[in-house]
């Protein structure tokens, strides 16, 4: 196995370039689990950790441009108050370890259906930015980002420079349902972001279907629902109608299986619940933020 080390990101587009089949690696948090187990072994590793910028991010453009490299404890530390989903996923990634390592970028190529940050951006309506040295720089939605079980859409010169967010315009939520409290991989998960200015909720359901997917008509149905209520002006309680169709409208997007973590049938049924205590913690957040950031 070769191992490719470019110190800057030209370099890493060239090596790329040359080698498609070079798996990148970063915090190693997934690839070197693969290949301890002996799942995976490529003909070639190109390490990004020397790569300068790829563990920065800014707010220079106005959304918030995420370098691949960023780490999930950093996500928590330096940006809970721009990106609160997303740090609330974050928060729930491995051990402190893992979250020292791992990477939101490193989440995004592995394209797990279970990867806990892929609900929130999912949600939030990130975009992914990659780039190859023959194309450059191209914008890819994270709606349009997973092609498959374990597979996404990036061409095989491709690498992932960042994802960009847009910073909360309202409350947001992360939970997932594992066989213990930590250092788990989800049996079910989801993200939830209230969009007041936009009049609209994102949501994104993770470790249910062959890819992280969206409830659209979930959305569509508590958008409409709060509107009609006048509730997004109000700021009235949540009627918990509301809050229980939209999980049932969640858990009927979903496209389950049976495995060693859960059946399909307990999937469901942790969405329909988390989908509505999610709403209503998100609501409840909403209605104490009198001012509003929409």
């Amino acid at each position: 196995m070769d191992f490719l080390q470019p110190g800057t990101w030209s370099d890493a587009l060239a090596a790329k370039a040359e080698r498609p089949a070079a798996v990148p690696i970063a915090g190693g948090t997934d690839v070197m689990v693969e290949m301890n187990f002996d799942r995976h072994r490529p003909e070639a590793l190109l390490d990004l950790t020397r790569v300068e910028g790829l563990a920065a991010w800014d707010t220079d453009d106005g959304p918030v441009r995420l370098g691949a490299g960023v780490t999930y404890s950093r996500v928590i530390t330096e940006l809970g108050d721009r990106l609160p989903g997303l740090a609330m996923a974050s928060r729930t990634v491995g051990s402190p370890q893992i979250r020292n390592r791992g990477t939101v970028g490193g989440n995004l190529g592995s394209a797990s259906p279970a990867g806990d940050a892929h609900p929130v951006l999912l949600a939030t309506d990130a975009v992914v930015e990659v780039e190859s040295a023959a194309n450059g720089v191209r914008h890819i939605s994270i709606g349009d980002f997973f092609t498959g079980v374990k597979r996404n859409a990036l061409a095989p010169d491709e690498l992932i420079a960042a994802v960009r967010l847009p910073a909360a315009s309202g409350p947001q939520q992360y939970a997932k349902i594992g066989t213990r409290n930590a250092m788990v991989i989800a049996v079910a998960a989801f993200g939830l972001a209230l969009h007041p200015a936009e009049r609209r909720v994102g949501t994104g359901i993770g470790s249910a279907a062959p890819t992280p997917r969206r409830a659209p008509a979930a959305e569509q149905y508590a958008a409409t629902a709060l509107d009609e209520a006048n509730l997004w002006d109000s700021r009235d309680p949540l009627p918990p109608s509301i809050a229980t169709r939209f999980g049932d409208l969640v858990a009927e997007a979903a496209a389950p299986i049976d495995d060693v973590r859960g059946t399909a049938r307990y999937r469901v049924h942790c969405l329909s619940v988390l989908a509505r205590r999610t709403l209503l913690w998100a609501w409840a957040e909403y209605r104490r933020d009198e001012t509003g950031k929409g």
